[in-house]
């Protein structure tokens, strides 16, 4: 059974996630919280799966919600919800930790797999919106003091990467699947996972979109 926290400020909204998560028997929802302050209580104490973070919520927002439930180490994974697949914020969302993020005019089918998937400690989002995402603000966010982020040279997370994990952290950041990974460096699929595995593990992502972050962060891949 995978628990779920519904973080959203509209009522209506919430009901309406509701009844579609409820009408699944391997998933059950554990509360609903009306914004970003309930939606960090409420994890603490529920220890939801998933939580199904809204971004746009009056006091503290969803991003800041996600990057303080992610600073925990809980194993609670967050999937942001957005009403535009190319918002700024849904950005910042998955800077802050999220796992993935959905529109919220996707279809339930979509959404249930979404979350599904995030428990399982899977992304949600398709490597091309994922790269569509980073190209347009990866490069544009601001950092605390209002200038561009810049990573170090030779990042440490890059360390500890192979040559040839390098290169599969690369693709990924360009949008690649494991099969398209599989199919163009003549790689079984089998051995691609393990690459990626092994990605995730050293460099300390959790999940295939902190690696796709990484990649662009470390300057693997460069906003086309």
């Amino acid at each position: 059974m995978t628990t779920v926290l519904i973080a959203d400020d509209q009522p209506l909204q919430r009901l309406g996630f509701r009844m579609l998560l409820e009408s699944q028997d391997d998933l059950t929802v554990l509360g609903e919280a009306a914004n970003g302050a309930e939606a960090i209580r409420m994890t603490a104490e529920l220890h939801p799966d998933v939580v199904l973070m809204d971004i746009r919520m009056p006091g503290l927002d969803g991003i800041e919600a996600t990057r303080r439930i992610v600073a925990t180490g809980d194993r609670t994974r967050v999937l942001i919800l957005t009403t535009f697949d190319l918002d700024e914020y849904a950005y910042a969302g998955l800077r802050a930790g999220a796992s993935g993020f959905l529109v919220k005019d996707a279809q339930p089918e979509e959404l249930l797999l979404g979350i599904r998937s995030v428990a399982s400690g899977d992304a949600v989002v398709a490597p091309r919106l994922t790269r569509r995402l980073l190209d347009a603000y990866v490069q544009h966010l601001p950092t605390g003091d209002g200038t561009a982020e810049v990573p170090p040279p030779g990042d440490a997370r890059l360390s500890a990467l192979t040559e040839r994990e390098r290169e599969i952290l690369t693709v990924i950041g360009k949008g690649w699947t494991n099969t398209e990974i599989a199919a163009r460096l003549h790689l079984a699929e089998s051995t691609v996972k393990t690459h990626v595995g092994r990605i995730l593990a050293k460099t300390g992502s959790r999940d295939r979109i902190q690696a796709v972050i990484l990649a662009y962060d470390t300057k693997l891949v460069e906003p086309s």
